[in-house]
């Protein structure tokens, strides 16, 4: 075989040192986040829910009313004119009574 290369080797030897630094405890599990940052995202998390379920709460409330609203609510619609079949009768107009005492003379005198 060939020898490898020498980039490849230097990959090598830099991948093994840095392999022996790590040891078992490196590997166990983290420790989970305590502190404020932990209470900051479960505040914020119960927060999202409870708004997100106000909305739905709001959305279903809405869909309700608008979707069969009672009859009793309903304004009632406009009444319609019917159309008289007959026309009425043409009433001739009344003479209205002067209240003046004093009437005035036609200008115009009435002929023989």
């Amino acid at each position: 075989m060939t020898d490898p290369a020498p980039i490849e080797e230097r990959l090598r030897a830099a991948l093994e040192a840095r392999g022996r630094l790590i040891s078992a405890h490196d590997l166990s599990p983290a420790r989970p986040p305590a502190g404020r940052t932990w209470g900051t995202r479960r505040t914020r998390r119960m927060l999202s829910f409870a708004v997100a379920a106000a909305a739905a709460a709001a959305a279903a409330v809405v869909l309700l009313l608008s979707s069969n609203p009672p009859d009793h609510l309903r304004p009632a619609p406009p009444a319609r004119q019917s159309h008289p079949t007959v026309a009425p009768t043409p009433t001739a107009p009344h003479p209205v009574p002067s209240t003046d005492p004093n009437p005035v003379p036609s200008a115009i005198p009435s002929g023989p």
